[in-house]
């Protein structure tokens, strides 16, 4: 098997063999490394200023193949299948692990000795001249061109001697983009599997954290993701649920259906997607575009919020597993991030999405000196969150007893008091536009109330009034005519802080 990966000289990187920092893997040797299956070799065809390519040659050993799969049935279904197969080259889960392992620094987005040059978008090319695509070359094209690369994909004939016996399910495979190195080799290491629909090991739940440490940068917004879970996943229906909720932040609602598709439970699941639909709510009408995940919308409009205030210390009260926090990281313009919840078992499931775990602590010194994760409550004083630029609380005050509000008032409003303030929170009108979701109830088992907009502009009116603040209400998703947007924001800024700014 055969992968390569070319980059020329761009302003980010000005010299081309600088790849080689990147990939940790110096251009003037060839370098080895066992894995399952077989060998992998780092070779440098060129490594010029203007131009590198390092190559992944896989060197699969069969018999090893044939032993660790013992007396199981192999997926080609005949006596010699474990001999005579397209595996050692057509590439498929084999050239992902490798690369997985060969480049696992890189994959991790990091680079000690040049810590700038991960974060840069690079022009890349990537040619992996025999990959089995179960769907062809549009396959391929559909998957990776949502990604921004330029995909250049062709079928090769199953015997060039005898073209009437039509194409093979082999595909010659050029892609060209500008991305960061760690976002290529992430998506190949998905997608590579994904094509192939079938993997070499048994898939158990240890598949879903690879799916969302790999996937949760683009995964959560591809058209197709749901294709791509379902076959990374080999179509076990409970481990696709549960990345579904893990990549999307998912906030439990059960389906109905449990014989449902994954598209359908996509489409109906009320904290996973948005409303996008040209002339009205999401199935009704023909025009109906992808939807964009609603938790990527909550964070995408915080996001906004946060950078349209100057913020540069920011709280994310009730953080979970610290999607949102993985976002700030990424800004720069965000000094101080906190992630703060009262379970511990969340904060160590951020530390490992966002990559400061124990186990994987792979985030730059310069990334891991800006974060904080911190246990706490959101109802209670707590002086290490005392003069921070912003708190957020999304989707968490209606997980709290009504009674409990006005200690969350005080604790973040008189005590934390920051210049900004942001709430999301469920719209409770907007509930009639999801089937599968009962009359009357509510999005997640957990939730102790939901408010509707009047309800919801109500609290925060009051809160702003008792505390100093001045509040506005912003919609988050498509703001149907009828029922509203199915998130809802308040945005509060200090009084003092907006006639300074005045």
């Amino acid at each position: 098997m055969l992968l390569t990966i070319t980059a020329t000289a761009s302003p980010a990187m000005p010299v081309a063999r600088d790849l080689g920092f990147l990939l940790h893997k110096h251009p003037d040797r060839a370098q080895s490394s066992e894995v399952f299956g077989g060998t992998a070799h780092v070779l440098w065809p060129e490594a010029g200023d203007e131009r590198a390519t390092a190559v992944l040659l896989l060197d699969v050993d069969t018999a090893a193949l044939q032993r660790s799969r013992g007396r199981r049935e192999t997926p080609e279904g005949f006596a010699l299948a474990d001999h005579v197969n397209d595996r050692p080259y057509a590439a498929s889960s084999l050239l992902a692990v490798a690369l997985g392992k060969v480049f696992r620094t890189a994959l991790a987005g990091r680079c000690d000795a040049r810590p700038e040059l991960p974060a840069q978008p690079l022009p890349l090319e990537v040619h992996v001249p025999s990959l089995v695509s179960r769907g062809g070359a549009a396959l391929v094209r559909q998957l990776f061109e949502p990604l921004g690369w330029d995909v250049d994909a062709a079928a090769q004939p199953l015997d060039p001697q005898v073209p009437e016996w039509g194409e093979s399910l082999v595909v010659d495979v050029h892609l060209r983009g500008t991305l960061r190195l760690a976002d290529a080799l992430s998506q190949l290491y998905v997608l590579l599997p994904v094509l192939d629909d079938a993997k070499h090991y048994w898939v158990s739940t240890d598949e879903v954290d690879k799916l969302v440490r790999a996937g949760g940068d683009w995964l959560p917004a591809h058209p197709d993701r749901e294709l791509v879970m379902t076959r990374y996943l080999r179509h076990q229906r409970s481990l696709v649920r549960d990345a579904v909720a893990r990549l999307d932040d998912v906030e439990g609602l059960p389906l109905d259906d449990p014989s449902s598709t994954i598209k359908e439970a996509l489409h109906t699941d009320p904290c996973t997607t948005s409303l996008i639909v040209e002339g009205g709510v999401e199935g009704v009408g023909a025009n109906e575009e992808k939807a964009t995940p609603l938790a990527v919308l909550r964070r995408e409009a915080v996001l906004a919020v946060l950078r349209e205030a100057g913020a540069t210390s920011v709280v994310d009260l009730g953080c979970g597993e610290g999607a949102l926090v993985r976002e700030l990281l990424r800004d720069p313009r965000f000094t101080r991030v906190v992630g703060a919840d009262v379970s511990a078992r969340e904060l160590e499931k951020a530390a490992r999405r966002i990559g400061a775990g124990s186990t994987t602590g792979n985030l730059p010194d310069s990334v891991a000196a800006r974060l904080e994760l911190l246990q706490t409550s959101a109802t209670y004083r707590d002086d290490r969150l005392a003069g921070v630029d912003a708190v957020t609380l999304v989707e968490v005050v209606e997980h709290l007893d009504p009674p409990r509000l006005p200690a969350l008032e005080r604790s973040v409003f008189a005590h934390a008091r920051p210049r900004t303030v942001v709430v999301t929170t469920p719209n409770a009108e907007h509930n009639v536009r999801y089937p599968a979701l009962a009359a009357g109830a509510f999005r997640h088992p957990d939730h102790r109330f939901e408010w509707t907009r009047a309800e919801f502009a109500a609290w925060a009116s009051d809160v702003a009034e008792r505390r100093g603040y001045v509040v506005v209400i912003k919609p988050v998703g498509q703001d149907d005519d009828e029922v509203g947007p199915p998130t809802q924001m308040a945005v509060f800024t200090r009084r003092d802080a907006k006639e300074e700014a005045a």
